[in-house]
């Protein structure tokens, strides 16, 4: 159970260095390089955040059936468009969260078999 929630915290993990790359993109567009304070933090942060989350999977594969546990990564499919939402105001169709809605129901069903 523990290899679970781990992998979960990978996947938030995950999905917040995918916030984060996209925070240092846009600070880029508007320094125009990457050695600026503004640009790099949240590059490091993400690279940093990366490698941990890296870490911590190879101890959740140690412990859990990747075929079991792999489905779980789907998540980030869900956390990184609504953390673009709240975030960065991104706006998506009705459509796009029913698909979103989909997606947890096939790891859901993935999870149980």
């Amino acid at each position: 159970m523990i290899a679970y929630v781990v992998a979960f915290l990978c996947v938030a993990g995950l999905a917040i260095g995918q916030l984060l790359f996209k925070l240092s993109s846009t600070a880029l567009t508007s320094s125009g390089t990457f050695f600026s304070l503004k640009s790099a933090t949240p590059l490091i942060a993400a690279m940093f955040l990366y490698g941990i989350t890296s870490i911590a999977w190879i101890w959740v594969l140690q412990r859990a059936e990747l075929g079991r546990i792999y489905p779980m990564m789907a998540l980030a499919f869900v956390f990184v468009p609504l953390g673009s939402h709240f975030i960065f105001g991104e706006r998506f169709q009705p459509q796009y969260f029913i698909g979103l809605g989909l997606i947890v129901i096939g790891i859901i069903i993935t999870a149980r078999a």
